[in-house]
């Protein structure tokens, strides 16, 4: 690993029974990027999170960060040592208050950072406007803040995000990549999949394109709005 490496995955396989989900990918990140991870449905980019996670097991691979072999520890391990997870579908606790969720993401700390829980409400104000609301009667944008929300509340390093998005208001969609950018802007590094190629290459420095489980293309986010084959297949341009 360089020094500016954080986070490497190399030769990643993952399967689902006999079925080959990801099938020898070889990625890096940067301290301090927002690299995306872009491809249709099936690709396997939720795997891929998954597995960074060990809410997956790899088949065969290595995922390190900072230097440390991620693939034989227990998933709340992978909190403690800076990598946290918000899932795609938002997975927030419906019966409990937006509050009592934002607790749940500071599990992993020895006391709650009162700190770390302000700039989150400063960073997405609906929360605290709703703090004491269940978090089951919030609209899908406000949800996906609030998974977004626990996330940030074991102070991560770095933060996977897993399709932000979907299903949300385009206002909201708007609102929240502002917010992912500011994230960023405090020092957390960023590994995002997202459906909406155009929105993550705007606001990511590098990308990479799954396709069936493998690698299909990567660079620089203007490299890859650049693509023709980028273009053709999730931009909606035909040449």
């Amino acid at each position: 690993m360089s020094s500016d490496v954080l986070f490497e995955i190399k030769d990643l396989e993952v399967s689902y029974g006999s079925i080959a989900a990801i099938k020898g990918i070889s990625l890096t990140v940067n301290k301090g990027e927002i690299v995306t991870i872009l491809g249709a449905n099936g690709a396997g980019k939720t795997t891929t999170m998954r597995t960074i996670s060990q809410l997956l097991k790899a088949k065969s691979g290595s995922i390190r960060f900072k230097g440390q072999e991620l693939t034989s520890l227990a998933a709340h391990k992978i909190v403690k040592l800076g990598i946290s997870h918000s899932p795609e579908g938002r997975r927030v606790f419906g019966i409990l208050t937006v509050e009592e969720n934002l607790m749940l993401g500071a599990f992993s700390q020895s006391r709650l950072d009162k700190t770390t829980l302000e700039w989150v409400y400063e960073l997405f104000p609906r929360l605290q406007e709703r703090r004491k609301q269940l978090a089951g009667t919030l609209s899908g944008g406000e949800q996906q803040m609030l998974a977004i929300g626990r996330s940030l509340m074991s102070n991560p390093e770095m933060l996977l995000l897993d399709e932000p998005s979907l299903g949300i208001a385009p206002i909201l969609v708007k609102a929240i990549f502002r917010q992912i950018k500011e994230i960023s802007n405090k020092g957390v590094t960023v590994l995002l999949v997202e459906q909406n190629a155009k929105a993550a290459l705007k606001l990511a420095d590098r990308g990479y394109v799954l396709d069936v489980g493998k690698i299909a293309l990567s660079g620089t986010s203007a490299e890859l709005l650049a693509s023709e084959r980028v273009q053709e297949a999730y931009l909606g341009k035909k040449h």
